[in-house]
């Protein structure tokens, strides 16, 4: 009896060492957050701000429309010129996401580093 409680035992931890081997699943919605915000940063990536801008900050409140193109609402900063910018370079501008829900308002953090 001792014999097969310890097989028990092992073949329990075994398994239980295998679940924990293969790490926690990415969240399709999360991916698919990182994947627009990697876009966003590439479509504003080229700028001319310097040295004096940088660490300026701004929340941006914006919407998918059926053509998947980004429609900036909002954005929030002291920064006017920041503001603009953001509006001019963010809006109508395509972006590739599979599974978006047009309409739903998403915010982003836009902030100037070097």
């Amino acid at each position: 009896m001792k014999k097969v409680s310890l097989m028990l035992v092992a073949a329990l931890l075994l398994s239980t060492g295998s679940v924990f081997a293969n790490g926690p699943k990415k969240d399709a919605k999360s991916s698919k957050k990182e994947n627009l915000s990697a876009q966003i940063t590439k479509i504003l990536n080229s700028n001319n701000f310097n040295e004096k801008h940088q660490g300026h900050e701004a929340q941006v409140l914006f919407m998918l429309n059926s053509d998947q193109e980004i429609v900036v609402l909002s954005v929030d900063t002291e920064e006017e010129a920041f503001e603009g910018f953001i509006k001019s370079r963010l809006n109508y501008q395509e972006v590739d996401t599979s599974n978006f829900e047009e309409g739903k308002k998403y915010t982003v953090a836009v902030r100037i580093a070097s």
